[in-house]
């Protein structure tokens, strides 16, 4: 799929395209804007600050928070013996809906859009490779995809589910599901899909970030990880990265 192509969700293909925080335009990324503190050396840490601060806001109307359901979709992932990749993926699939120009709450009160699927997507290939980032990317046309694959599935959704589903364009038509199904990552984002309706137990008790950071810093690509390593080595860094 070339940088022009669209998905079936209407969404531009996994491309090359500027790279921007979760929800902004490319030159608005507070993260990098004039002013703006720099990214740290470990995007692990700026993942678990956007879990500790932005996560911590409510859920598109659930009875859990933004972190919440990240983190009980990463361990429904993670009970299901899943594949690293794919525990990332479920982990990570909204951390688009964090911040940005449109938000989570402008999708449930205005009816706009924040495509997070894709900013997400587009965010998290600074440091992870397309096995974490094309679910991601697909997991809101997974959405749509089952309400027309699979008879039943649309009443398994959650009242907001609908609410967004609607939103985003509604069931595919059988010509975009067919489509949707040869996609790389697609079986991926069914997948994650599943795990992301189940993922909304406001008693569910489930790990918290810090349990889910060897796996993530296991999936970085190589340059971060060579950094997260020199790092660890620098002088006065303790323990060093090659301590037992």
């Amino acid at each position: 799929m070339n940088a022009g192509s669209r998905t079936p969700d209407g969404g531009p293909g996994p491309g090359p395209a500027p790279v921007a925080a979760p929800g902004t335009t490319a030159g608005t990324d507070p993260l990098t804007a004039p002013g703006a503190a720099p990214d740290p050396l470990d995007p692990l840490d700026l993942l678990a600050a956007l879990f500790a601060g932005e996560g911590a806001a409510e859920y598109l109307g659930e009875e859990v928070t933004q972190a919440e359901h990240m983190l009980q979709a990463g361990a429904l992932a993670e009970a299901a013996g899943a594949p690293a990749h794919l525990v990332a993926a479920a982990l990570l699939h909204d951390i688009g809906h964090f911040h940005g120009t449109v938000t989570g709450r402008d999708l449930m009160e205005e009816g706009l859009d924040d495509r997070h699927s894709h900013t997400g997507a587009d965010w998290l290939a600074r440091w992870f490779g397309p096995q974490v980032t094309e679910p991601v990317r697909l997991h809101v046309a997974a959405k749509r995809y089952l309400c027309t694959a699979e008879p039943g599935y649309l009443g398994l959704l959650s009242e907001a589910s609908v609410h967004t589903l609607r939103v985003q364009g509604g069931p595919m038509t059988p010509r975009q599901a067919r489509a949707f199904e040869v996609l790389p990552g697609a079986a991926d984002a069914v997948a994650v899909r599943r795990w992301d309706e189940r993922a909304k137990d406001p008693l569910g008790v489930t790990p918290d970030f810090a349990h889910f950071r060897p796996l993530l810093a296991g999936l970085l690509l190589a340059r971060d990880r060579g950094r997260l390593t020199a790092a660890a080595d620098a002088p006065g860094h303790w323990p060093p990265s090659s301590a037992p």
